[in-house]
């Protein structure tokens, strides 16, 4: 029995299915996918949530697991440039061809390419180190006495900060800026984030970022198709009302219409705060109930607006406008409050993709990280949700390839911190989850195989490894993994890491 049809529950459906569990996956939505699902509105397509692929290769091993070939199921290109880095009028355009960006670095940023170059070569013998740590659980403390820990260690940088790690290799703030704001894919403050995580910029100079045609949001549909193809069944509008346990153990779901369903295991890829308070009744749970899940720190959110124009619009695939003031946007986020002076990021996936939108047309998916609904901001009320489209269009307006953007505009959606919460279930609205602070990553972070509930396995942002895509897909490895262990089952997830 799998709960919610995100790409970490159907990861794990697929990879059961082909292991020959009978697997039924429950999702409250009418759609696969979860935040990484798509929509169509007039001819203008969007994705709900990620709006890129990195590290594809995890992906062919989780189709390779279950007897399938990826790219009979999707069509991956290559974003090139990897993005638009804007400061003010500065425009670095970083990309695959590493001395082409050493050279740009040199001319936008003078004397900053040797670090570039350092960078790159640290960061990947780091990250050589630290990604074992990702492909494993920590479920106990004898997890941290192994090779692979010890290996790490000295390249973990626990005790410093993303933003504090890069200042070793760039002395100039938009550059060190320019490799921080990944920090964001984990709803984090680069001043904050812990420095393990300076790897995530890494990964995308080293391996690149792709694009599947039709958006992201395939990638869900493709697992889906194939976990359907090995037997699996998938039930959309069928949300759960909570998890059915005896004696601590997990015996299936009660469906919000009544019905029973049994299940031998219970993997769960709702969103976890909540889960644990929709899902369970407290006296179900021991570490994670209610007022012991307020001390856990969770992530920012984000208000996005999807925006279908009639024109042509002349902007790379991603863009991100930066803040005058980086430093302080992102301080003040954290802090709860809404920057007068925002970031914003711009995907513009019909650049290199027609199916995005109609014929001369263009899709625009306008992306501001904001406070989660912990924040001073009222999302419900109108005139403050005017002012802060007003705000971001007249951002957006004083680009050259954008002026003249609201009078554009053929069709419009928006979401917001509130939305988050109450169409997507997603708890306090935080987009990006729990927070990965040291004090919520490996055994600190809810374990894979649920502490709470026997039988009961977590999947996706919410568990080990953390948020984003490919963490996301991990966690379904790691989780069925241990999944099959207790069955006594054998099975090759190509996974290059042991349990």
């Amino acid at each position: 029995m799998v709960v919610g049809a995100g790409p970490g529950g159907l990861a794990a459906a697929m990879l059961l299915s082909a292991q020959g569990y009978p697997v039924t996956v429950v999702e409250k939505q009418p759609y696969a996918g979860g935040r990484t699902s798509g929509f169509e509105i007039g001819g203008f397509r969007f994705d709900r949530g990620p709006t890129f692929l990195m590290m594809p290769q995890l992906l062919e091993e989780l189709f390779q697991a279950a007897g399938r070939s990826v790219h009979d199921y999707l069509s991956l290109v290559p974003v090139d440039p990897l993005y638009r880095l804007q400061f003010g009028d500065v425009k670095f355009e970083p990309g695959m061809d590493r001395e082409k960006t050493a050279r740009q670095i040199e001319q936008l940023f003078p004397g900053e390419a040797a670090g570039y170059l350092r960078y790159l070569k640290e960061e990947g013998d780091k990250f050589d180190r630290v990604s074992p740590l990702l492909r494993r659980p920590f479920s106990r403390l004898s997890d941290y006495i192994k090779t692979d820990i010890f290996r790490a260690l000295s390249r973990l940088h626990l005790t410093d900060t993303v933003y504090g790690r890069l200042s070793r290799y760039f002395k100039d703030d938009r550059l060190r800026s320019a490799f921080a704001f990944q920090a964001k894919y984990l709803g984090m403050s680069p001043w904050e984030c812990p420095g393990t995580f300076t790897i995530l910029s890494y990964i995308e100079h080293a391996f690149g970022l792709w694009h599947p045609i039709g958006g992201v949001n395939r990638i869900c549909d493709a697992m889906a198709k194939v976990t359907e193809e090995l037997g699996g069944e998938i039930r959309l509008s069928c949300g759960v009302s909570r998890i059915l346990t005896h004696n601590g153990r997990a015996i299936g779901v009660e469906l919000e219409n009544g019905e029973m369903l049994e299940g031998e295991h219970v993997v769960l890829n709702a969103d976890f705060g909540t889960a644990m308070t929709k899902l369970f009744k407290p006296e179900q749970l021991h570490k994670y109930k209610p007022d012991k899940l307020e001390r856990l720190r969770f992530s920012c959110s984000a208000y996005i607006l999807y925006l279908g124009v009639r024109r042509k619009v002349d902007m790379p695939h991603h863009t991100v406008l930066f803040a005058r003031d980086y430093e302080q946007n992102v301080r003040e986020m954290m802090d709860g409050q809404l920057s007068a002076d925002p970031s914003i990021y711009v995907h513009h996936p019909s650049a290199i993709d027609p199916t995005m939108a109609p014929p001369g047309k263009s899709s625009l998916y306008v992306l501001m990280p904001v406070p989660n609904l912990d924040g001073e901001t009222d999302w419900s009320d109108p005139e403050q949700l005017d002012h802060i489209r007003s705000r971001v269009l007249y951002r957006l307006e004083q680009e050259p390839e954008l002026r003249g953007l609201s009078g554009d505009i053929e069709i419009e959606s928006v979401v917001t911190p509130l939305d988050w919460e109450q169409s997507f279930y997603v708890y306090k609205g935080a987009a990006f989850n729990i927070g990965h602070s040291v004090s919520q990553m490996m055994m600190l972070r809810p374990h894979n195989r649920f502490q709470d509930v026997q039988n009961c396995w977590l999947v996706g942002g919410g568990t080990h490894p953390g948020s984003g895509l490919p963490t996301i897909l991990e966690s379904a490895r790691i989780s069925t993994r241990l999944l099959m262990e207790q069955d006594r089952r054998t099975g090759s997830f190509s996974s290059r890491a042991s349990g």
